[in-house]
């Protein structure tokens, strides 16, 4: 069913590498890799698996193709995290005319958060970024988001310049990482 939700985006910028605020904590067998071939398959999984209990759908209806087309582009950077050698969330990096870099896409599979991992990872992205060498670092997250992501942004140093509140149609619950996901005992 339908329904119509209001929804507040937040958009948040670094201005200096010296304004990130690492985090602390340190998981053991962590680490962030880039993804160096680019493969559409993995691009959707990782964006349906993390990203359907988020409402993340304006990617849900492109064909491969546009995957294809997308991970190609030489300004996009996609980095995962593992744990155990197991992809446990992932960042997107955009970089834009400016120069700036957009953290277009973050977050962590349902079985991974509260684990300490977001501001790991989140640190891992704003270092990647800076790397690029742009002017600006910036990210966007919304009411739909998880319920820390804001938090997330905020401790590692981001700072809020805008906030844009509008009425979405969305679907009673979000979209589902499978058919069954949710029925079954998933992560969504």
């Amino acid at each position: 069913m339908i329904r119509t939700r209001e929804v507040t985006v937040t958009y948040l910028e670094m201005l200096s590498p010296a304004d990130l605020r690492p985090s602390q904590r340190r998981v053991i067998d962590f680490n962030v890799v880039r993804v160096a071939e680019p493969a559409p398959e993995f691009a959707r999984f990782l964006y349906t698996a993390i990203g359907s209990k988020w409402y993340w759908i304006d990617r849900l209806p492109w064909a491969l193709a546009e995957w294809q087309a997308h991970v190609a582009r030489p300004e996009v950077e996609t980095w995962v995290g593992y744990v155990n050698g197991t992809p446990c969330g992932y960042f997107e990096l955009e970089c834009e005319p400016g120069p700036e870099v957009q953290v277009t896409y973050f977050g962590l599979l349902a079985s991974y958060i509260g684990r300490g991992l977001g501001g790991q990872l989140l640190t891992a992205a704003v270092q990647r970024a800076w790397a690029l060498s742009p002017r600006r670092v910036w990210v966007h997250t919304c009411t739909l988001d998880g319920p820390t992501a804001l938090a997330n942004y905020q401790a590692r140093g981001f700072r809020v310049y805008k906030r844009e509140t509008a009425n979405r149609e969305l679907d009673e619950t979000p979209p589902e990482p499978w058919p069954g996901a949710v029925r079954n005992g998933g992560s969504a």
